[in-house]
């Protein structure tokens, strides 16, 4: 299948997480060129996505990056439309598409999918900068044959004083962006991304893992929903949320754009409203990881999270139709709560930061256990918030117990541990107990 085949008029771009991302403020006629770089990204992708979707056993092999470039020049060479727009946009779609499809078993994302306008709207530019490279040690890189000088490329770049920059965008110039950082950084290439009325840059460089203290110290976090993230020296952390005002205000957009027309202006712009809402909570969201997970970085040298199935918790319990779900709004209310919390972004930049100093401990036991003496009794648990222990009498905050339990890395046993303050074990008493299955020398200790 070759790319000249498709009409023009069938027109049907992220955020990369963990690289430097700003926002940009486009003029309203550099906002509409983006805007078509936008459209023949999309559709160069799709067309991609088709061709790979036409392959079928026994049919030759999809082509590969070098062909499509191929058949790309032919298309624009055919095609007024498409021969419009920026080649370098359109190539550089032609090989994000190529990156993903290699990367769809190791980066989780699976096979590269279709492009939605309004949605998918982004596009990459490649440095046109010339610049010498250099080897780690700061001596010139040679290529091997030639023995010349490397040259490698650099995004077009220029910080204009501390709170604004601007890079050059291929038909618009320069476009002003929001500088968050105290120097630019230095890439070969950066993406542009719309959504929900915001422009944004993101240049595509891995910043540096965060230095530990070197105290040796290690932090529990306990996360839930009441509190977002305990951690085990008694700090509670939550992730802010939408005020009253907001949420109030996102309903009566839904309930204005319930009762227009369909496909009205009018039901399209009380949407949008409501979307841009929705993006203010879920940009708070993304702020409070980023901080809290530096915060944790540089705080301590061993971070412990409970192992949470995030994706198993938060599953739907509506049940199929011989077997209906029981309580599915009721579900699904405390679903979105669970999501609202970004636990598992937390949990994923943390690990960015502080490569080898995340570890995962079993969630089980780590709510029932008393932090001071090892014993598990979900009487102890008096309710969400206070834990008293029912056999040493250790009263505490029921997150911060949680979190000290993760910390010390007891979970998932149904015993008593050795004591994480005394140094002692707990021994079995009389009194009766609701505790999960025993075994019969529970006074034995583990080390």
């Amino acid at each position: 299948m070759s790319l000249v085949g498709f009409e023009e008029g069938n027109e049907s771009g992220g955020y990369v997480g963990g690289m430097p991302r700003f926002r940009m403020y486009p003029t309203s006629e550099q906002a509409g060129i983006m805007l078509e770089h936008c459209a023949y990204a999309r559709y160069v992708w799709n067309l991609a996505v088709e061709q790979h979707a036409h392959w079928r056993t026994g049919r030759k092999p999809a082509p590969s990056f070098a062909e499509q470039c191929r058949q790309l020049t032919e298309a624009r060479r055919e095609n007024a439309w498409l021969r419009a727009g920026n080649a370098d946009v359109q190539q550089q779609a032609l090989k994000d598409f190529a990156r993903a499809k290699s990367a769809q078993f190791a980066s989780g994302f699976g096979e590269p999918t279709w492009r939605r306008k309004y949605r998918h709207e982004g596009f990459r530019v490649i440095g046109t900068d010339r610049v010498p490279e250099c080897n780690e040690d700061g001596s010139p890189k040679l290529n091997a044959r030639t023995g010349r000088q490397v040259m490698g490329r650099l995004v077009v770049a220029q910080k204009l004083n501390r709170r604004w920059a601007q890079a050059k965008v291929p038909g618009c110039g320069w476009v002003r962006f929001r500088l968050t950082r105290a120097e630019l950084p230095r890439a070969k290439t950066f993406r542009v991304t719309f959504r929900n009325g915001q422009w944004h840059v993101a240049f595509a460089v891995i910043p540096q893992p965060v230095d530990g203290p070197g105290t040796g110290e290690t932090v529990g976090i306990d996360r839930g929903v009441t509190i977002t993230a305990a951690l085990s020296d008694g700090r509670k952390l939550n992730c802010p949320q939408l005020t009253t005002k907001e949420r109030a205000r996102i309903r009566k957009h839904q309930r204005r754009a319930a009762r227009a027309p369909k496909n009205s202006p009018r039901k399209t712009a009380e949407y949008a409203k409501a979307a841009k809402l929705r993006a203010r909570e879920a940009n708070r969201g993304k702020d409070w990881c980023e901080k809290t997970s530096t915060m944790l970085a540089r705080t301590y040298d061993l971070i412990r999270f409970e192992k949470l199935n995030i994706k198993n918790m938060t599953a739907s319990a509506g049940g199929m139709v011989e077997q209906p779900g029981h309580k599915v709004r009721q579900k699904a209310g405390l679903n979105r709560a669970v999501l609202a919390q970004g636990w598992g972004l937390l949990r994923q930049r943390t690990e960015h930061k502080a490569p080898g100093r995340v570890e995962d401990v079993p969630a089980p036991y780590t709510s029932l256990r008393c932090s001071a003496c090892g014993w598990i009794d979900k009487k102890s648990r008096k309710s969400q918030a206070d834990f008293e222990c029912v056999s040493c009498g250790f009263t505490c905050n029921a997150d911060t117990n949680a979190a000290a339990n993760v910390a010390a890395g007891q979970g998932g046993i149904p015993r008593p541990r050795r004591s994480a303050c005394a140094g002692g074990t707990t021994t079995a008493t009389g009194r009766a107990s609701v505790r999960e299955p025993q075994p019969a020398r529970v006074g034995i200790p583990l080390s």
